[in-house]
């Protein structure tokens, strides 16, 4: 579904992915681990098209799409959950949903995918008249997930989604990714949680320096002593 070649996305003069290449099967999770400032942002960024690599191919279902505006791969259905949640606080959790479908012209579709979010996350149907700002930081991610699958997406791109959240509720939001992936959503996923991630995916791959290190079947790189003693706190 998606395959990057020799990507090399560059802030200025620094040079922040040097060649990276990956695949990503349809159907997969397939997780990125490395520490802060490895690239993993901007490698997410780069496919969702809101950074343009110097030079590489990114092909989604066999289509170049470097150069395409960020809108347009929205709409070729690649959806990015950034960073840090960004809700829309001064809105309601409805009209956060409503704005996850803004590419959409289906009312009734997206009528049915807002009552299929409120099944999913009971606890945005509950709250649904409230504003999202005033949401705890876990139940705002689960916002930010019932938001990105209002369009729809058949690639869904995760940065960080457990960042910032109390131990119960990172539980609740992997729990709530593996029936996504389960629905037959492909995932991309990067996450500092490597255990968790590394249960949840099929394959992985370890960035280090805007390189990639290591790649493999999870079950593989979560025995791997380079695995276990810089990510996984065991040896």
């Amino acid at each position: 579904m998606l395959d990057l070649r020799d990507v090399v996305t560059a802030y200025g003069k620094i040079i922040a992915l040097k060649g990276a290449s990956l695949k990503v099967d349809s159907g997969e999770v397939v997780c990125l681990l490395g520490a802060n400032g490895a690239g993993k942002s901007t490698l997410i960024n780069t496919i969702s098209g809101i950074l343009r690599p110097r030079s590489g191919s990114i092909k989604f279902e066999g289509r170049e799409i470097v150069g395409m505006k960020a809108s347009k791969i929205a709409g070729i259905g690649i959806t990015q959950v950034p960073e840090g949640r960004g809700i829309f606080a001064n809105m309601t959790i409805y009209e956060n949903l409503l704005m996850g479908a803004h590419l959409r012209t289906d009312s009734h579709g997206v009528r049915a995918d807002i009552d299929a979010a409120y099944d999913r996350f009971p606890v945005l149907a509950d709250r649904k008249n409230h504003k999202a700002g005033v949401m705890s930081g876990g139940e705002q991610q689960m916002l930010t997930l019932a938001r990105a699958l209002m369009s729809r997406p058949r690639l869904l791109l995760l940065d960080e989604p457990s960042m910032g959240l109390a131990p119960i509720m990172v539980e609740s939001v992997f729990e709530a990714i593996k029936q996504i992936a389960d629905s037959g959503v492909t995932i991309l996923l990067v996450e500092q949680n490597a255990r968790l991630a590394l249960r949840i995916s099929r394959r992985a791959y370890v960035l280090q320096n805007g390189e990639m290190a290591m790649s493999g079947p999870s079950e593989e790189l979560m025995q791997s002593d380079l695995i276990k003693d810089a990510y996984l706190g065991t040896s």
